[in-house]
């Protein structure tokens, strides 16, 4: 939002300063950066100490109405028309304290080929200690015994980086439990940590769909560059349109010529056909992303995790695709073997060990089912509201690229299919207008799910 000032605004224009601020927050997802001393157009005015310190502290007392906190990111100088006293513009951050333990959350999935890297970065990040060089900083993301003993990740893990209202790290500190971190936070960025060998590409592919991240996280090593999976994990990235940010990691280990070659391997990647990305190297905090989610729709939650807890009953772990879900309320979750949906009432919520009363769009949690029969249940299922009245899907036409595939492709082939948290195994029943297809040819195809009807969103 640019600003030129706000300097004594008129308690109506303050009112009316107040609400906009209130509806870009909600436009944000919490979030909105203010830019101070610049038109509306977007030239760069600018603004004297004076006026910069009484359109702050505008700004700080509107952020203050509406419940929430500023930052000041960045301030610099600029020259307009010549004039001799010193003008500055700024970039403020306004973030909403969120109420009722409510957070601000971010899913960030993290690629990479085997060896980049990745969890070791992951455990840097989240606790705030440099690696010892023989692994201990991915010690506590591994959930197997044969990950710790070869370093590598076979299991789709997570770690959460909590910020409160000014933009601090809440993790640095000693011995904080999920529960803790998530009451401090105001923001919270989960990473899914995926595996990087391709004999787990299957579990990468069903980590990038089944938890709808907000960001991918393409870890390449400097020493290495492109190398094993990374093209791959790049491609699956893009085929799903997921937003892409690369990090070069072991940059110590190697001269800086190695460091720059692998960054100019990097760029011609992305430049070329199939990809057509202008790269940008960061190098500062000067940029800043912010993201929109709407939570006007009805509610749809994915289920990706099914457990039964003692004294609780059946509980279902996953994404909430749309809409906002409350405890008490009744939903439908299918579709069954049969193609039925079945009724059913959430009893309480918990978003990383905390309870919650109220789930938004693009939120992850564990909700309580009660004494719901768990062998109903399977991942891959949905959890909606009873009036979107969801209609099941059998058999279902795609229009395809067959990247790469050892035989010819054709009728009676059969697939894994990998839709949001989908997973099942079809059969090509169809190819139009083609009796066959190889590597490289695009074609329209109809698949047939062998097991059981699955559920689309209108958007798959």
């Amino acid at each position: 939002e640019y600003k030129l000032k706000l300097v004594n605004p008129t308690q109506y224009r303050f009112e009316h300063l107040a609400t906009q601020l209130k509806w870009r927050l909600q436009e944000g997802r919490g979030e909105a950066v203010y830019q101070i001393g610049v038109e509306d157009n977007g030239l760069l005015v600018g603004l004297t100490e004076a006026d910069m310190k009484a359109s702050l502290n505008t700004l700080k007392k509107m952020a203050e109405k509406v419940g929430a906190d500023i930052t000041l990111l960045r301030e610099r100088e600029v020259d307009y028309d010549s004039d001799r006293n010193t003008r500055k513009i700024a970039e403020v951050l306004v973030r909403k304290v969120p109420d009722d333990q409510q957070f601000l959350d971010l899913r960030v999935a993290v690629l990479g080929n085997v060896d980049s890297g990745k969890s070791t970065l992951l455990g840097v990040l989240t606790q705030g200690e440099l690696d010892n060089g023989r692994g201990r900083a991915r010690l506590n993301l591994f959930r197997h015994l044969h990950e710790i003993q070869t370093g590598r990740t076979s299991s789709i893990s997570f770690e959460i980086l909590g910020f409160n209202s000014k933009g601090e790290v809440v993790n640095y500190s000693e011995s904080r439990t999920a529960e803790e971190i998530c009451e401090s936070s105001s923001k919270m960025i989960t990473f899914i940590d995926l595996a990087g060998h391709h004999k787990y590409l299957k579990t990468t592919i069903f980590g990038l769909t089944s938890y709808c991240p907000d960001f991918a996280m393409l870890v390449v090593s400097a020493n290495t560059g492109i190398a094993g999976t990374t093209r791959e994990h790049l491609g699956l990235a893009m085929a799903l349109k997921v937003p892409i940010f690369i990090v070069v990691s072991k940059v110590d280990l190697c001269s800086r010529g190695t460091v720059e070659r692998t960054v100019r391997q990097l760029e011609r990647v992305l430049k070329q056909p199939g990809c057509n990305k202008v790269p940008m190297v960061v190098l500062n905090p000067d940029d800043a992303v912010s993201a929109a989610q709407q939570f006007t729709q009805s509610t749809c939650l994915i289920v990706d995790e099914i457990y039964s807890v003692p004294d609780v009953g059946t509980v279902v772990g996953g994404t909430l695709y749309s809409g906002m879900c409350r405890e008490g309320e009744r939903l439908v979750v299918g579709p069954t073997d049969e193609g039925r949906f079945l009724r059913l009432k959430v009893g309480s919520i918990q978003r990383n060990r905390s309870a919650c009363r109220v789930l938004r769009a693009g939120q992850a949690a564990t909700l309580a089912l009660g004494n719901f029969d768990r062998s109903l249940l399977r991942k891959g299922m949905v959890m909606v509201s009873p009036k979107m009245n969801p209609t099941i899907c059998c058999q279902f036409e795609a229009a395809i690229v067959l990247l790469f595939h050892a035989k010819t492709f054709r009728r009676g082939s059969q697939v894994t299919i990998h839709v949001g948290n989908v997973r099942q195994t079809a059969t090509v029943e169809c190819l139009h207008g083609k009796d066959e297809l190889r590597t490289g040819e695009r074609a329209v195809v109809r698949f047939r799910f062998i097991k059981h009807p699955e559920y689309f969103f209108a958007t798959d």
